[in-house]
């Protein structure tokens, strides 16, 4: 089911109008549509409602007044630099028949096993390319990563998505990787090898010893 933004054609565009917008506020924005683009202007609380309960993917019912209802996803937004606001939204009128390629977080589910033991856990895709219709477009897509262990590497092909989703990414494109610092590591394996050079040493003089008790 698509989530309904009202919002208002703007027949004045350019810096000047745009602030006017924002000092009623309300957010500009622009419609980039199938055959025409629009200028208009929406409610931040409406917005904010919608990608709130549905995420920033959602398939939106957009109502301009003196326009028809039109299916939209959201395109691309604008944040203010210091304050938690957006001063500009883009949007992208689509075809429900037609497949739309669009980019989907990846968020990381529980603490991994080699986190637990000092590794770092290095989210390499933070999100991912995908091919679908509008309404099949997930929100996100969740990877656990409870049981990954030092060293180990999780996919692409790891991700779990609907039938109807299609990755646009070659399956051994790495998305996690969980590995000691690079400083932990060296001293780690310093460690390891003056262990081996002290036990050597140990041996060579207990076999000088040997060889000396045998001479005497």
């Amino acid at each position: 089911m698509s989530e309904v933004l009202s919002g208002k054609i703007r027949e004045k565009t350019g810096k000047v109008a745009t602030k006017e917008v924002r000092k009623n506020g309300e957010i500009p924005a622009v419609l980039y549509g199938l055959k025409d683009n629009l200028s208009f202007s929406v409610s931040p609380s409406n917005l904010k409602d919608i990608l709130t309960a549905k995420g920033q993917n959602a398939l939106i019912d957009l109502n301009l007044e003196g326009d028809k209802q039109r299916k939209v996803i959201l395109k691309e937004f604008q944040s203010h630099p210091l304050r938690e606001l957006w001063v500009h939204v883009d949007f992208l009128e689509v075809d429900i028949s037609k497949t739309v390629k669009v980019s989907v977080d990846v968020h990381l589910i529980g603490k991994s096993a080699g986190e637990k033991m000092g590794g770092l856990v290095n989210q390499v895709l933070k999100s991912i390319h995908v091919e679908c219709l509008p309404a099949d477009i997930p929100q996100f897509v969740d990877l656990d990563v409870t049981n990954v262990e030092l060293d180990q590497v999780l996919h692409v092909s790891d991700l779990s998505l609907s039938d109807k989703v299609k990755i646009l990414h070659r399956s051994n494109e790495a998305v996690v990787t969980v590995h000691l610092e690079k400083v932990q590591k060296e001293e780690t394996e310093e460690a390891v090898i003056a262990e081996g050079e002290t036990a050597a040493a140990e041996d060579t003089s207990n076999a000088k010893e040997d060889s000396t008790k045998k001479e005497s």
